[in-house]
C-alpha cells in the first residue's frame, strides 16, 4: 500500500465520527449504535445508519422559533424537544427536528412513539421527498397523532398540519403561509411571514459575502 492511500485512510478515520464499516451495512439494529456518540446527528433508516449533516442557519433558526413557540404554553407534563431520536422498531430510529414528548416517556433514548403526541420537520433540499412522503407514511403507521412540515424552500415559508383522522390516516388541515394560531395540542402561534423575511434577509447577507 503506497504511503498516500495510508494516509488517506487515516484521514478517513479521523474525520468519520463512526467506524466506516458500520455505513456499509444494512442490517443494523438500533443495539448497534448503542455506542454511537451521544452528539452525532444521524438515522437509522431500514437497517442502514444515515448521517446527516447540521442544517443551514436558517433551518437551525426555524427549529428554534417552532421549539420555542410550542413551549410558549406548554403544560408542565409535557417535554419539547430538538432532534430527539424516535423510536419505530429495531430497524429504524428518526430524529425529528422537533418533538413533543409526555413525561412519562422521557426517561429512554430512543423515545416510543405511545408517548409522541407531535412530531414537526423542517424540509431541506436532501429531505424534499422523505419529509413529505416517506415520513408522513412511516409517522402515520407510528400513530402519531400530528405531524407538521415547516418548508422553507418556497416563495414563502409554509406550514401543513396533519392530524390523524378516524380511519387512522393522516389528514391534511393546516396549509398556509400567514400569522397562524393552532389549537391542538394548544394554543400554538407561528409567524410564518416574520420566518420569511427572515429567511430572505439571510440569503440576501449570503449573497452579498
Amino acid at each position: 500500500m503506497s504511503g498516500d492511500s495510508i494516509e488517506e485512510e487515516s484521514m478517513t478515520a479521523v474525520l468519520l465520527p463512526v467506524d466506516p464499516a458500520l455505513l456499509d451495512r444494512d442490517d443494523l439494529t438500533v443495539d448497534d449504535l448503542v455506542d454511537l456518540p451521544e452528539d452525532l446527528r444521524y438515522e437509522l433508516i431500514e437497517g442502514r445508519l444515515v448521517l446527516t449533516s447540521v442544517g443551514l442557519p436558517i433551518h437551525q433558526f426555524l427549529e428554534v422559533r417552532i421549539a420555542n413557540a410550542i413551549e410558549e404554553n406548554c403544560p408542565d407534563d409535557f417535554v419539547v424537544n430538538v432532534e430527539q431520536a424516535l423510536l419505530k422498531n429495531r430497524r429504524n430510529e428518526f430524529r425529528p427536528d422537533v418533538l413533543l414528548l409526555h413525561e412519562e416517556g422521557a426517561g429512554r433514548s430512543p423515545v416510543l412513539p405511545v408517548h409522541v403526541p407531535l412530531v414537526v420537520e423542517i424540509v431541506s433540499e436532501s429531505s424534499r421527498f422523505t419529509d413529505r412522503r416517506k415520513k408522513l407514511e412511516w409517522y402515520q403507521a407510528l400513530k402519531i397523532p400530528a405531524y407538521w412540515i415547516i418548508d422553507p424552500l418556497g416563495t414563502l415559508v409554509t406550514l401543513t398540519v396533519f392530524g390523524l383522522g378516524p380511519d387512522g390516516r393522516y389528514r391534511s388541515q393546516v396549509q398556509t403561509d400567514e400569522l397562524v394560531t393552532l389549537d391542538e395540542p394548544w394554543k400554538v402561534t407561528l409567524d410564518l411571514p416574520a420566518w420569511t423575511r427572515k429567511r430572505d434577509r439571510l440569503r440576501a447577507a449570503s449573497a452579498d459575502v
